[in-house]
């Protein structure tokens, strides 16, 4: 396994593939980084030149955690020297050059795995298994609210930032694309980058969607809500015991009122959810993927299914009225 990017992120995969695989390359562009790390890692060669690790004939696997930008980029190239890519969310800033990624790695038949954390979270896991079952009966409508006040971004906005986080899991949960995508946001603090964005997405099948993504919010939320017909779940990352909450809780229309609609309030369960780390259930996929166990198309088609529906909200986000 090879690192690329020792900032925010990197450290905790650096901590993760240690433990279950073999960790033999360190790449940042900051010397600094890589004498902290190198250390903390020294079966690791530590580089700040990306062509050395590529050209190791030994490596097999490439985990890109860079800013957004360059991720495009550095996965292309991991992927053309024909070591399977993790790439941190989101693996390209447009549908075209994510496509190509895709492209290529199914071309090479490699693994190309985007790093969304979210889709390993145990408690997503019960949610979808809950929508999956029909236990919530026909789902009406999904929302989410993801909101802090920092940690705030210059180099992309809150719709990339944090919206693709919340976007892959409403597009997993409904195992649909969106046939609609709108939002509107503002940038107040750094001009051209949107820190309050609300997005709301429409599904061919009916179902709607809708996004509060912000830095600029007194409450620190990270909540999806999944509203069907006769009974509603919440995932609540912040709360420490109580992950997802189910409520039986729905419309209900009794034969004798002819045609008027009263609601129906029952029970109100939390199940016992797993306190695996999300991320170390990532890196451990994404070894079974390398390794051949699973399909290692989904993940890559899955990604650029978040890409599409994010560059549609962008372009809607560009063109709304000021």
């Amino acid at each position: 396994m090879a690192l690329v990017g020792l900032g925010y992120w990197g450290p905790n995969l650096a901590r993760n593939f240690d433990d279950l695989a073999k960790l033999s390359w360190l790449c940042d562009a900051s010397p600094d980084a890589l004498e902290r790390y190198g250390a903390r890692y020294p079966q690791a060669r530590t580089t700040t030149d990306y062509d050395d690790l590529l050209a190791d004939p030994e490596l097999d696997a490439v985990v890109v955690a860079t800013p957004a930008v360059t991720h495009y980029e550095l996965a292309k190239r991991a992927l053309d020297a024909g070591k399977h890519v993790l790439v941190e969310k989101p693996p390209a800033m447009n549908a075209a050059e994510a496509e190509d990624l895709v492209t290529t790695a199914e071309s090479k038949g490699l693994t190309l795995m985007p790093g969304h954390l979210l889709l390993y979270h145990p408690a997503v896991a019960e949610v979808k298994r809950l929508v999956d079952s029909g236990e919530l009966g026909e789902v009406f409508c999904v929302y989410s609210n993801r909101q802090n006040l920092g940690k705030i971004r210059t180099d992309e906005n809150a719709l990339w930032s944090l919206g693709v986080h919340d976007l892959s899991v409403v597009l997993h949960l409904l195992d649909e694309e969106p046939s609609e995508a709108w939002a509107h946001g503002n940038s107040f603090l750094t001009p051209g980058v949107e820190d309050v964005v609300f997005c709301y997405l429409r599904f061919p099948s009916g179902k709607i969607a809708h996004l509060h993504l912000s830095w600029l919010d007194p409450h620190k939320m990270r909540r999806i809500t999944v509203v069907g017909k006769e009974k509603m779940v919440v995932f609540d990352d912040m709360e420490l015991e109580r992950k997802v909450t189910i409520y039986e809780k729905g419309p209900w229309q009794p034969t004798e009122t002819y045609g008027e609609w009263q609601t129906r309030t029952g029970d109100i369960f939390s199940p016992k959810i797993p306190n695996d780390e999300p991320l170390r259930l990532e890196c451990q996929r994404f070894l079974e993927l390398v390794a051949g166990e699973g399909d290692r198309v989904r993940p890559a088609q899955d990604g650029l299914a978040v890409v599409r529906v994010l560059e549609q909200l962008q372009a809607s986000l560009v063109a709304a009225p000021a």
